[in-house]
């Protein structure tokens, strides 16, 4: 069997110098169906080495259902990696950011009362110690010494930029170690000095994370890691986008040449991303830095291979540059071809957005949060009877909220009234005079970077109208799946306002397609029952992408739940995708 070791310059292979060419694929974030396809064309790049991050919250959303089946079963991705002649990196944090939703941790785990996050705190280091034992079970019979192909598995993830907790580091070196793991272990930091220094320990092996002035911070790195290989172990070629932003992009041949001089200092690689995939359903993270800034639902991050797994610009400049340190195979990746254009006109079935109470949470003295629900969907939606004595013999009133997160749709006795945004600030909105009060809140994606991970969502008590506390409400959690299967077979209804549409698109066989959302507001949307993810008319993003996987030869349905006004009762499938202005 084959060994993977650390020497004082360089990775060793069965004792041999050799150099990591990596590239990130997120099992998560592609149908299980194209993972073979984005491996394949990983070694056709140049590379040797697929990296992936482990998602717990996809594992295991509710506490003690572990799932490592479907999209979650990582030993068939690691399988399909050493099919492919390559080798394996596993990080599976717990935290992994990634711009995922709640930084990869479990809603159940940041919720719980009293818990530590990322740090040596009991609650919190039984949680992790439970996690990182299944997914162990699954790493350690497929390391290279047990004949597998895993060489490296990373301990936390940019630790340094969050806290400095040695004792907490060195729970997870022991958790790893006890269950067997015997592959030399890494921490991944910006090339600061401070997060260098705070986030690894001296018996693990140091790396950067950065995309651009390789040389200045691979010496950075060395400061901080005096001997064995240097390793860039996410070379950002790109960047994600947030809605009401830009598409953002990099310029292939600078990209390139940041790679070639990562190279050419004799350095390992790990690029992040190779393929960026997509944040299906409603997993996409969100950044809170002063502004809440919601990730769109593609994660196409301008890689190398797009989001429908196609080689770009970038592809072929990075093979160039590989091939200069390293075989690449003679075969190439075309680029994508041309995604069938079809038009498909959609029946509107009228609002969809409506429910009953959820059990046990009638009459509640202040409005209970996603949490509170035990909610994992992005919809909830909050009632509640207006005392007359508020609007004190106005016309109107001023209801305030001490925080929305994330959108609030108002309306009075179902008239709609307004919009309260987290990303604006918003927190009050005046109410004319009426009896009913109902609150649609959207859970627009859970922060995944710094101190707001595991922050409740929902309207954030206390709820005034006039200054009065409003007391007595009903919460009823939506289910979008399921708001999606009844408007399938719904009979024809309003198309105003929330209104669900549903269509029929016939393929003469299964095909990836680019669904055109530039017709409607905001909502979701789904092919034969799959939840593509969300829209939004703020853009960038205008294109849903539909995995061919979810399609089929012959008839497939579509259903859009739209949340404010659909202006084109029409689905349109479009050759290629849209992803928004690009940065200049």
């Amino acid at each position: 069997m084959s060994t993977f070791t650390i020497g004082d310059a360089d990775f060793l292979l069965d004792g041999t110098p050799h150099r990591i060419i990596s590239g990130a694929l997120h099992y998560f974030r592609i149908h299980p169906d194209q993972w073979a396809d984005r491996i394949r064309k990983a070694r056709l790049m140049g590379l040797n080495t697929v990296e992936t991050y482990v998602a717990w919250n996809a594992h295991e959303p509710v506490r003690g259902q572990w799932d490592a089946t479907g999209w979650n079963d990582l030993g068939r991705f690691l399988d399909l990696v050493a099919a492919e002649g390559m080798h394996a990196i596993v990080r599976p944090g717990p935290y992994i950011c990634a711009e995922w939703h709640n930084g990869g941790l479990p809603v159940w785990l940041t919720s719980t009362p009293g818990i530590g996050l990322r740090r040596s705190e009991p609650q919190y280091l039984d949680a992790v110690t439970s996690y990182l034992r299944h997914v162990y079970e699954i790493v350690a019979p497929r390391q290279i010494d047990r004949g597998g192909n895993v060489v490296l598995v990373q301990i936390e993830n940019e630790y340094g930029a969050y806290g400095s907790d040695a004792t907490y580091l060195r729970e997870l070196v022991r958790v790893t170690r006890d269950a067997g793991i015997t592959v030399p272990l890494t921490t991944v930091d910006q090339p600061e000095p401070a997060m260098l220094a705070g986030g690894s320990l001296p018996e693990l092996h140091r790396t950067g994370s950065f995309g651009s002035r390789a040389a200045e911070r691979l010496r950075t790195l060395r400061e901080h890691q005096p001997t064995g290989p240097l390793m860039c172990s996410e070379f950002w070629d790109g960047w994600f986008d947030w809605w009401g932003g830009i598409h953002h992009t990099t310029d292939a041949a600078a990209s390139a040449t940041e790679l070639d001089a990562l190279l050419a200092a004799g350095a390992s690689v790990n690029i992040y991303m190779l393929h960026g995939g997509t944040n299906f359903g409603a997993t996409n993270g969100a950044n809170d830095k002063g502004r809440f800034a919601p990730i769109v639902t593609s994660y196409d991050y301008d890689a190398p291979l797009d989001e429908a797994g196609f080689a770009t610009e970038k592809f072929e400049a990075f093979r160039a540059v590989i091939a200069k340190y390293a075989d690449v195979p003679e075969e190439t990746v075309p680029a994508g071809p041309a995604a069938p254009r079809i038009d498909v006109p959609l029946t509107a079935t009228g609002d969809w957005a409506t429910g009953g109470a959820a059990p046990g949470h009638s009459d509640v003295a202040e409005p209970p949060t996603f949490e509170d629900l035990g909610h994992l969907g992005p919809l909830v939606r909050y009632d509640i009877a207006l005392p007359e004595v508020a609007f004190c013999d106005a016309d109107a009133a001023v209801l305030r909220v001490a925080e929305a997160r994330d959108l609030v749709w108002v309306a009075v006795d179902g008239r709609p009234v307004g919009r309260l945004s987290r990303a604006l600030h918003e927190r009050a909105l005046a109410l004319p005079r009426g009896r009913h009060l109902t609150l649609l809140v959207e859970d627009q994606g859970r922060v995944n970077y710094d101190h707001r991970l595991g922050e409740p969502k929902g309207v954030i008590a206390p709820v005034t109208l006039g200054g009065r506390a409003l007391r007595g409400w009903r919460a009823a959690a939506i289910d979008l799946p399921s708001a999606a299967a009844r408007a399938a077979s719904a009979a024809p209804g309003s198309s105003a306002g929330r209104t669900a549409l549903r269509g029929e698109v016939t393929l003469d066989e299964a095909s990836d397609l680019f669904l055109d959302t530039s017709g409607w507001a905001k909502g979701y949307a789904f092919v034969n029952g799959f939840f593509l993810g969300r829209y939004w008319s703020s853009g960038p993003q205008r294109t849903l992408y539909v995995p061919a996987p979810v399609t089929r030869a012959g008839v497939n349905e579509i259903v859009v739940l739209e949340l404010e006004q659909a202006v084109d009762l029409t689905a349109r499938f479009v050759a290629a995708p849209e992803l928004g202005p690009r940065e200049e």
